[in-house]
């Protein structure tokens, strides 16, 4: 036979058979085609044969359920060691383990020649259980994600923007120019049913080449994430991680910061969640090390064997250790409320060391030094549009007073942070609904330092901000913030000389506030809603400083001189997660 004689040969590849032909010669008579017409003819009859004995098969039967016919047809039995072949169901079949759909379908029989055909056996089928159903598979793959703000603004002099709260936690109108950039990796394993989680996080903080366009160019960027986490390795609900963490909870969105838990630490941290994931258990600890006097002096000394030059030697050189517990519950309200309650802890311990005074070759000795921080969160939702309000009370002591990178700049007598306290309660909450948006946010501050005066250190300040939101259309609208702002501070008593003859000098205190008022006109390419982004924003904020409000400006700065001030300018924020499943 010719090789090249089939139906699809192409004549660019050889010579075409004739039809009928075998061998590329002239074409059969006509009583040859009508032999292989025969031939057809049969092969299609046992094809069809082969193909009902197929379709009658009990496996392919009760897969694929049909109508009872009007009279039974017997068909016959395969033989016991015959194995149906697999074939897809069509489209709408119930799969293994699953019962048909329709209820009014027949199910397939199997019937035996000369026999009548038996009844249908109906197998009883478990029905699935929702809460049984299999859980998604956390998605693998890399993600991008990315937070910041672009600010570009001027005063009412065209000069720079500048941020003019006078309170710690101000608010977030006004401030500069930052960059965040998350890259994650993350991946489902199939063989232990655990998801790993890698993230890096790099920062970058004003100014901007605009402003620090000189050569060398510098920056300022920081890496704030470096860790990999794992969840429900071994244990289900079960997660750890290990690396470098900015690790925080529920924040305040208006001001900016996270009130309760917002820690920046090299280490490590565990997490369970309980079966109905209403309930979780955190604990984790790590370590920092702040570039003050009082964690680090660096000083030069001559080389080692007398060799030219100076080496840098951190003479003082300790590093603090940060613990923290954490435990949520989720109490349930209707149907996708709800009132979170959470319980948390730190504990800060830091080495004993010395360090060397003004005296060359003189030395002096720091204790050990430690602190604690205790606090509490009560935050009901609706589980509609965002809304919610957050109720945060915390209170840090000795070391932990001064915050996670602070020191004390007056330490107590003994030479510790000993006898420092900050207490704060702070308030955050949304609403919306319709064409309204309602968010507003506000704390009260307290913190005494450790020495025994009543000093410029010690404070009590305070903010309260509302932000109304008007939505003209779903992409856009107006926003108007007004704001207050307050503190007041301890300051040194004056010199005796200054004081009546014979009394003594009293110790004072300073006050300052300022109210705000902005205008804030945005359009939102997300959408409706409060959170939305990215928002682009034309800001205009009218502030009016009091007089102690300007005497915290130093001489010849431009704030300690003006009453009113004005913020003009465009802003433009973004948040985009990177992986969803963590």
């Amino acid at each position: 036979m010719n090789p090249y004689c089939h139906p699809g040969y192409d004549v660019r590849r050889g010579p075409r058979c004739a039809p009928g032909s075998t061998d590329g010669s002239a074409p059969a008579s006509s009583t040859g085609l009508a032999g292989r017409r025969g031939w057809a003819a049969a092969r299609n009859l046992v094809c069809a044969v082969l193909g009902a004995a197929l379709c009658a098969s009990p496996a392919v039967a009760n897969g694929q359920p049909l109508p009872a016919p009007a009279t039974p047809t017997p068909t016959p039995a395969p033989s016991p060691d015959q194995a149906p072949e697999a074939t897809d169901p069509p489209a709408g079949t119930p799969t293994a383990g699953e019962p048909a759909t329709d209820p009014a379908a027949g199910t397939g029989s199997v019937g035996t020649p000369g026999a009548p055909t038996p009844a249908p056996v109906v197998q009883e089928l478990p029905k699935k259980d929702a809460a049984a159903a299999p859980e998604k598979v956390p998605e693998s793959g890399f993600f991008f994600g990315s937070v910041g703000r672009a600010v570009a603004a001027m005063d009412a002099e065209l000069g720079p923007g500048r941020d003019a709260d006078i309170v710690l936690r101000g608010s977030r109108l006004d401030e500069s120019t930052f960059i965040q950039m998350d890259l994650e990796r993350q991946d489902y394993w199939e063989s232990t049913g655990a998801t790993t989680r890698v993230a890096v996080r790099l920062v970058v903080d004003a100014p901007t080449l605009h402003y620090n366009n000189a050569r060398p160019w510098n920056i300022n960027m920081s890496v704030r994430n470096a860790f990999v986490e794992e969840r429900d390795l071994g244990v289900k609900g079960l997660s750890v991680w290990m690396g470098s963490r900015l690790y925080r909870g529920d924040n305040s969105e208006l001001l900016d910061f996270w009130p309760l838990d917002w820690l920046n630490t090299l280490g490590g941290g565990v997490r369970y969640d309980l079966p109905t994931k209403r309930t979780y258990f955190a604990a984790h600890a790590g370590i920092n090390r702040p570039l003050t006097p009082y964690f680090l002096q660096t000083v030069e000394r001559p080389s080692a064997l007398n060799q030219p030059g100076t080496t840098n030697v951190n003479i003082l050189d300790r590093q603090r250790l940060i613990t923290s517990f954490k435990a949520s519950h989720t109490v349930p309200v209707g149907e996708k409320g709800g009132v979170k309650g959470i319980l948390y802890g730190e504990l800060h311990k830091l080495p004993s060391g010395r360090r060397e005074t003004a005296e060359a070759g003189v030395y002096e000795d720091l204790p050990r030094d430690s602190g604690y921080v205790v606090g509490a969160q009560v935050s009901p939702f609706t589980g509609v549009n965002n809304s919610h309000l957050h109720l945060f009370l915390r209170y840090a002591g000795d070391l932990a007073a001064h915050g996670e990178f602070g020191g004390p700049s007056q330490p107590a007598p003994d030479g510790t942070a000993s006898g420092a306290h900050e207490l704060m309660f702070t308030m955050s909450a949304n609403y919306e609904t319709g064409p309204l948006g309602l968010m507003t946010s506000g704390y009260v501050r307290s913190f005494r330092n450790a020495s025994e005066t009543f000093d410029f250190g010690d404070l009590d300040e305070g903010i309260f901000v509302v932000r109304p939101h008007f939505y003209l259309r779903d992409w856009g609208g107006v926003a108007v913030e007004a704001s207050y702002q307050a503190q007041r501070r301890g300051r040194v008593p004056p010199p005796p000389d200054a004081a009546a003859p014979g009394a003594a000098a009293p110790a004072g205190h300073h006050s300052a506030s300022l109210w705000r008022f902005g205008l804030v006109p945005f359009l939102n390419a997300a959408g409706k809603g409060d959170f939305k982004r990215p928002q682009f924003r034309f800001i205009w904020l009218v502030t009016r400083r009091d007089e102690g409000a300007k005497a915290l400006y130093t001489q010849d700065d431009v704030f300690s001189q003006r009453t009113w001030e004005h913020f003009i300018g465009l802003n433009i924020e973004w948040n985009f997660k990177a992986s969803p499943a963590f």
